[in-house]
């Protein structure tokens, strides 16, 4: 999105170029500045002025969720000089998300996670397995190869099973915390989408300028 607003009816004597920022994240209780929601460019004189210009102050009544529109930061940008002209460029609003203080995980509490993941994930691996005869499938094969009858090939299961959290590891590019690669895994892709859906949504549901019921008017 671009766009430009000339504010005041003489001579512009500065030109600033706004950029919103497509998320923040704060604190309760927190004042949200301008240099914190939007990118600035303008003339020396006035850009420190302008990056200190409060835009929002969070309250408890915010819950977890505000957004903020492009036209309130230049409702504040005439406020503060009538003979600023106003560009924007990129996203006609902002995301801010008020992050509260978490409380630590106890350990048993992180322990029952885990065991329920990693059952959970075994149970799934199992289950395809079973679905689709993988152990007669590895017994036929071993027949074909060998000329021999085995029911536990596993010259086949043991390379079979490390391979397949070998596969994982490379799949998900991450072991533990350190990533193999720069290059994103197919469940950061997704997590992306994702989120990129759900700014959406909170854009246009949240954000009080972008609809107008009936009982508004």
């Amino acid at each position: 999105m671009q766009g430009n607003l000339c504010v005041g009816s003489e001579g512009m004597d500065h030109l600033v170029y706004i950029r919103m920022r497509h998320r923040l994240q704060v604190k309760p209780h927190e004042t949200v500045f301008l240099k914190d929601v939007a990118q600035i460019i303008s003339d020396e004189t006035i850009y420190e002025k302008l990056r200190q210009i409060p835009v929002h102050s969070v309250t408890d009544k915010d819950r977890n969720i505000i957004v903020i529109d492009v036209m309130k930061i230049i409702r504040l940008l005439a406020a503060f000089d009538q003979t600023i002209e106003v560009q924007t460029i990129g996203p006609p609003q902002i995301i801010i998300e008020v992050i509260a203080k978490g409380k630590k995980i106890s350990m048993p509490m992180f322990m029952l996670i885990w065991f329920l993941l990693f059952f959970g994930a075994a149970l799934t691996i199992m289950n395809f397995h079973e679905d689709v005869s993988m152990q007669e499938v590895q017994q036929k094969i071993y027949t074909i190869i060998t000329g021999e009858v085995d029911s536990k090939p596993l010259i086949f299961q043991i390379p079979y099973s490390l391979g397949l959290g070998l596969g994982m590891i490379i799949f998900f590019n991450h072991v533990f915390k350190k990533r193999l690669n720069e290059e994103p895994s197919p469940l950061e892709v997704e997590m992306f989408n994702y989120q990129l859906d759900l700014d959406s949504y909170v854009s246009m549901n949240e954000n009080k300028e972008s609809m107008k019921n009936i009982d508004d008017r």
